[in-house]
């Protein structure tokens, strides 16, 4: 393996930060997410993948979930009291078995769109074994123990307020560095943020939509950071609805102008789907006189946009001339784009393939399509598309149900679990992997350690979590950024 230096910068940064500030691991695994392009190496071995510096964090939280006595008490109440827990290692199982197996067992029998690490891009090909099988189950595997790993940590003193001050570290860094990524470009310094883009595929970051410059962040693409974009502004919006935190509010606003900057279809489009319960919400709380503060700050926004917009169009007729083009090119005739008809092939050989493999999937890592559903269709199959249903089901439901909670852990648990539902929104648009990452898995971790431990007080196992976490460096963090839980 090819250590990379700048990868092996950025770890010791981070974890010198979370040393310093005496934060836990797990914030250090979710702030890592922001670096969505730079990796810890490249292992010739897999066919030069190239893993992500989040994987160095992911193992270091998994072993301090096990640096612990009494840890096989601790696994065994995981399993008893959390049912997803055995769904995720058999899936786990099933993806594994599936990725070394399906490849030989169907190789030749249908078709697999194969990213080629030597300049031809993505390919099609009969099916047959590749590296991606591998590289794609260990990141799988890695996931998996990461959710198990969760749920034992969250069962312990501070670890939710860590994750929400991952959350807020991974989005204000993601902010900072699609601001420093527009900002070279617009200023003619090129792409400045190349250095860290360390990762072994291909870097889109120097393209152009009707005019504007497609910012990229830390990724490698508009697409990624546009996906990135509207989870956290899912998260930054509930947990601000939810506490009324100005630290929050100001984090949205930021993502949502950067989001409307990123020139990325699957941002705008996901934009407007996640949009959607925002406005029955609204609609709701009108309908029964129950309008809350937050609802009616952005209800007094639209008129105002709406009359800066009719003031800027009166005296230059034309100002808005390039956006319509932005629009009209990212969404509007997106599909007859060659972009998007490629991906439209791609997602139709995907679920050709689902069907020539009986339902069975050509297993993990074996092609790529432009759709997270179909590519857990084409990937894992029937059998493996019904278990991801099941937990994506568990996580949709979230605290519903649950009784009485206490406020910080509705807050916390709500708005990870936006960001999650988000980010599958934005995967669900263009993403070529069946994989939903640690993204999806933490926040899961999340919803059902707050619902299903024991509940000894009104308040319950996981809110003492957060009262017992209230000690010296929470103090200072909620000093420096404003994030005071429970303020509305």
């Amino acid at each position: 393996m090819q250590v990379s230096v700048v990868g092996a910068l950025i770890c010791t940064g981070i974890l010198a930060l979370v040393v310093y500030m005496r934060w836990s691991m797990i914030t250090a695994l979710i702030a890592s997410l922001a670096f969505g392009a730079t990796s810890i190496g490249t292992i010739t071995s897999l066919g030069g993948s190239s893993p992500l510096i989040f994987t160095v964090f992911d193992m270091l939280v998994i072993v301090a979930a096990l640096a612990r006595r009494g840890i096989w008490r601790e696994i065994g109440a995981v399993f008893v009291r959390i049912g997803a827990a055995w769904i995720v290692c058999a899936l786990m199982i099933y993806a594994c078995i599936g990725a070394l197996l399906f490849p030989r067992l169907f190789a030749g029998q249908t078709s697999a769109f194969v990213a080629s690490r030597t300049g031809r891009g993505v390919y099609e090909a009969a099916l047959a074994p590749v590296s991606a099988n591998i590289s794609q189950a260990g990141y799988f595997i890695l996931g998996g123990l990461t959710f198990l790993a969760a749920c034992l940590l969250l069962q312990r003193s501070g670890t939710l307020a860590d994750i929400r001050r991952g959350f807020f570290l991974w989005f204000s860094l993601h902010v900072l560095m699609g601001v420093l990524d527009l900002l070279g470009k617009v200023l003619g310094a090129g792409d400045i943020l190349a250095p860290i883009r360390t990762a072994n595929y291909a870097m889109l970051t120097q393209a152009t939509e009707a005019g504007f410059w497609r910012i990229a962040g830390a990724f490698s693409e508009a697409s990624a950071f546009g996906g990135a974009s509207l989870a956290g502004l899912a998260f930054a919006y509930t947990y601000w609805r939810k506490t009324g935190s100005k630290f929050a509010l100001g984090l949205g606003a930021a993502l949502f102008v950067l989001l409307l900057l990123s020139t990325s279809s699957t941002a705008y489009v996901g934009l407007a789907i996640v949009s959607v319960p925002v406005v029955f919400s609204i609609v709701k709380s009108l309908a029964s006189g129950r309008l809350r503060s937050a609802e009616a700050l952005l209800i007094a926004l639209l008129p105002l946009l709406l009359l800066s917009g009719l003031a800027a169009i009166l005296f230059h007729p034309h100002v808005f001339d390039p956006v319509s083009q932005l629009v009209d090119s990212t969404v509007i005739n997106k599909a007859t784009s060659a972009s998007g008809q490629e991906r439209s092939y791609w997602n139709y050989k995907s679920l050709q393939s689902f069907f020539d493999t009986g339902g069975l999937g050509i297993g993990l890592g074996s092609s790529r399509a432009s759709s997270w559903p179909i590519a857990l269709l084409s990937q894992l199959g029937l059998f493996g598309t019904a278990m991801m249903a099941i937990l994506l089901a568990m996580l949709v439901r979230g605290l519903s149900g649950r009784g009485h909670v206490d406020r910080d852990v509705d807050a916390i648990a709500s708005s990870v679990r936006a960001c999650a539902l988000s980010a599958l929104v934005a995967a669900s648009l263009s993403s070529g992997s069946a994989d939903p990452g640690i993204v999806f898995l933490i926040p899961l971790a999340v919803v059902l350690v707050s619902r299903r431990l024991p509940d000894n007080s009104a308040a319950g196992a996981p809110a003492r979590t957060l009262q017992n976490s209230r000690d010296s460096s929470e103090d200072v963090i909620q000093s420096q950024v404003g994030i005071v839980p429970g303020r509305v």
